[in-house]
């Protein structure tokens, strides 16, 4: 016998998960599915050791949630955002750029917590809700879509059927490709390294993005570990570069790891295991078919720079939330409202992005030169600072 809900959500990522409570909050009726179940464990294998750092618009969704309630305790506040440009001759800092949330707001830019942790708590926030039922290890594998439902066929041979699907099933969404929806992608070259270091310079909650050639070198502030000061790093590099630092002996990688850092958080060392992912740009022909909203990484992709990525998934889960009503809940009338809303702001931060790391990928020397000179100009100019502070962070 097939089940009824109100909201199906394809992916138990932060995104789906963070649906999941939002819509169940809502009162509505929820099922999340995810093939993988979570890891909400540090020193789990598997587990990612990345950080996400939600900007203040995400918070009012999260509040709506009730995770915010649990976020916050656990939230290290991201109070200043330093660009540096170490692109000269030598690994030494030659131009740097302070941007500080107090000159836009009595807020900081956002909050930063480990993305394992989030898992842990949205997990523990979905069994708060009766209406909520989430299946680890089941995934979405059929679609169906008819003018009143989605029917949902699922991994375990069953069947559901759904007023609204949310896919949220990730880059390659198996739901995107059953509604024969298109992306368009553009592959850097790149991978992304992501771990977790100690350092005896605090980083008084400032993130700083260190540019040189093959993308951004960027410290994220954490909580104190073992007593010490410490930060996640997101260590951008061309693919063969990236396999290369990933399988050295951790002394050689410390050694090349303290170089990059031009030293400005003085010794580093490693805290956890490295981790490396995949860097690209995508972005989805439209954002809905017949009662189905593609949301996150099914809908769009972006280069980790500026905590662009969960912060765009949130403003989709935001403008959805903010369109269901109980008798217009997946709708042909609130699909497109949905698409209209969000696909602009998108497209716009999809190619911006991608800009901006085709720049800190520069390696030819007079380009670097140029780059650091065209950044200096832009930030040193109080209007330009102030809005790009602005448009980064989505508020007007």
């Amino acid at each position: 016998m097939r089940e009824n809900f109100d909201i199906v959500v394809s992916g138990g990522g932060i995104a789906g998960l963070t649906a999941a409570a939002a819509f169940g909050a809502q009162g509505y009726s929820v099922l999340c599915v995810d093939p993988t179940p979570p890891v909400m464990a540090e020193a789990d294998p598997s587990s990612d050791l990345r950080t996400t750092a939600f900007l203040q618009p995400s918070v009012k969704v999260l509040e709506l949630a009730g995770l915010w309630q649990r976020f916050s305790s656990h939230a290290t506040p991201l109070q200043v955002m330093r660009i540096v440009d170490a692109g000269g001759e030598t690994h030494e800092p030659r131009v740097s750029h302070d941007f500080n949330a107090a000159d836009i707001s009595d807020q900081p830019f956002g909050w930063n917590l480990p993305n394992w942790l989030l898992r842990r708590e949205c997990m523990a926030r979905l069994q708060e809700l009766p209406n909520v039922t989430f299946r680890a290890g089941i995934g979405t594998k059929t679609l169906l879509t008819r003018e009143t439902a989605a029917l949902i066929g699922l991994s375990d041979g069953s069947s559901v059927s759904a007023k609204l699907l949310v896919a949220a099933d990730g880059r390659n969404s198996p739901m995107r490709a059953a509604l024969g929806i298109d992306v368009r992608t553009t592959r850097f070259g790149q991978k992304a390294l992501a771990f977790a270091v100690t350092h005896p310079v605090p980083h008084d909650n400032v993130s700083t993005e260190i540019h040189r050639s093959g993308g951004p070198f960027t410290f994220v502030p954490l909580p104190d570990r073992d007593g010490k000061p410490c930060s996640a790093i997101v260590w951008m590099e061309t693919g063969p570069e990236a396999a290369r630092l990933a399988a050295l002996p951790i002394p050689e990688f410390e050694a090349e790891m303290n170089l990059r850092s031009c030293g400005l958080f003085g010794e580093l060392h490693l805290a956890t295991r490295r981790t490396v992912w995949p860097i690209i740009s995508q972005i989805a022909t439209q954002f809905y078919g017949e009662r189905t909203a593609l949301m996150a990484e099914a809908a769009h992709v972006v280069p980790p720079i500026g905590a662009q990525g969960l912060n765009m998934s949130l403003a989709d889960l935001t403008t959805l939330v903010d369109l269901a009503t109980p008798d217009g809940l997946g709708t042909a009338q609130m699909l497109r409202a949905y698409n209209r809303r969000r696909y602009p702001d998108v497209a716009l931060r999809v190619s911006g992005v991608g800009m901006l790391n085709r720049a800190s990928m520069i390696d030819a020397q007079p380009l670097r030169d140029i780059r650091a000179r065209v950044l200096d100009t832009m930030y040193s100019t109080s209007p330009i600072r102030h809005t790009l502070m602005k448009m980064g962070i989505g508020v007007s």
